[in-house]
């Protein structure tokens, strides 16, 4: 029994996103024998390099099960291509038009047309609404990922969030047009972002955390999709797409009442590229662990960042917050990475994971 875990490089700039591809089997004896899982494709041009890259890597035209956590661009528009020109087994996604009368009247003849909506969510939603006509058209069964849910071969379960938390989270969402833009407006952005540049820094040791538990996520991030994988017996990883503080609790719950021993979990994805915003020490001692009197590695995380995602995407905070609990954090930043165990060597190089910064940012 064996694993791979790939993180896709998505976005360029500052632009952030996720495309995870995953198998579990028996992967150095018979390939053939395997489970081959994809968490979100990305942004539209992320998703040829998803369909090539599990082709060419797992050798396989099918995918078991394509996860769309939520339907923000940078998560959803690549697993058009992956719907498109693969065998998919299942597709778990959300349809808020069905659990929110205001949000069904929003659609109509395929398209989501209610001026009300602002952009932003009027593109999500048609994302969204994109993935349910190409797996209907294909034959594709859609289920809603709500915590409890699993595979077939029920080795992926979804742990959050509940469909009455979800359900709570629709009427916060930002169904409302953005204001009109005016000059002023573009003015102090403009000196936001330079003054963004100018950002306040605050030491940071090993014994002194900044991080706080104060971060506060939309209700479109919350939603998401939140992934329990078993790699192999005793060994699970966890996918977190663009969760908050909020929702990464509630998923905790729900584990804890399962008796699940988080000791367990050996692979944890960084929510939202590493936005400060998603996590704090709370959270974190539950999922990935206390902090540790001496610096020793005991497991593993990663973050899908853009090449010029700082300093957000991750945030040092983060970074050296995992750290803290024995879980370096390696960075796409414009590289694919690759953890795995018991699987053909592709001959990559070794990542090395972000290092413990002394100087973070306010």
């Amino acid at each position: 029994m064996g694993y791979e875990i790939d993180f896709l490089p998505v976005g360029n700039g500052e632009r952030s996103g996720d495309a995870i591809a995953l198998r579990i089997g028996n992967l150095l004896a018979n390939p053939i024998q395997q489970t081959v899982v994809v968490i979100d494709g990305g942004f539209q041009e992320t998703g040829q390099e998803l369909v090539d890259h599990i082709k060419k890597f797992y050798n396989t035209e099918r995918v078991d099960l394509a996860v769309s956590t939520h339907s923000d661009a940078d998560h959803a528009g690549g697993l058009t291509f992956l719907l498109e020109q693969m065998e998919v087994g299942q597709l778990w996604m959300h349809k808020p038009w069905e659990h929110a009368t205001n949000m069904a009247r929003m659609f109509t003849d395929g398209r989501v047309t209610d001026n009300s909506l602002s952009e932003k969510m009027r593109r999500s939603l048609e994302n969204a609404a994109e993935l349910e006509r190409i797996a209907k058209r294909k034959g594709i069964p859609i289920v809603e990922p709500f915590a409890g849910v699993s595979d077939p071969s029920g080795k992926v379960v979804v742990v959050g969030p509940d469909k009455q938390y979800y359900e709570s989270l629709l009427p916060d969402f930002r169904c409302t047009p953005e204001p009109a833009t005016s000059g002023l407006t573009e003015f102090l952005k403009d000196y936001l972002a330079h003054a963004a540049e100018a950002v306040k820094k605050l030491a940071e040791s090993w014994g002194l955390e900044t991080l706080t538990d104060g971060g506060v996520t939309s209700a479109e991030n919350n939603s998401s999709a939140i992934i329990r994988v078993e790699l192999m017996p005793g060994k699970y990883a966890l996918f977190t797409a663009d969760a908050g503080i909020a929702a990464l609790t509630r998923a905790a719950d729900y584990l804890t009442l399962f008796a699940f021993d988080f000791s367990q979990l050996n692979f944890v994805q960084v929510p939202h590229h590493g936005s400060q915003r998603n996590v704090g020490p709370t959270i974190l001692d539950r999922l990935v662990g206390r902090k540790l009197a001496t610096e020793t590695v005991i497991k593993t995380a990663f973050v899908s960042a853009a090449p010029d995602g700082e300093p957000k995407h991750p945030s040092k905070k983060v970074t050296n917050a995992f750290r803290r609990r024995g879980a370096p954090v390696h960075a796409t930043q414009g590289d694919k990475k690759v953890h795995y165990q018991d699987a053909p060597n592709r001959g990559w190089g070794n990542s090395v994971a972000l290092p413990f910064y002394q100087e973070v940012e306010d």
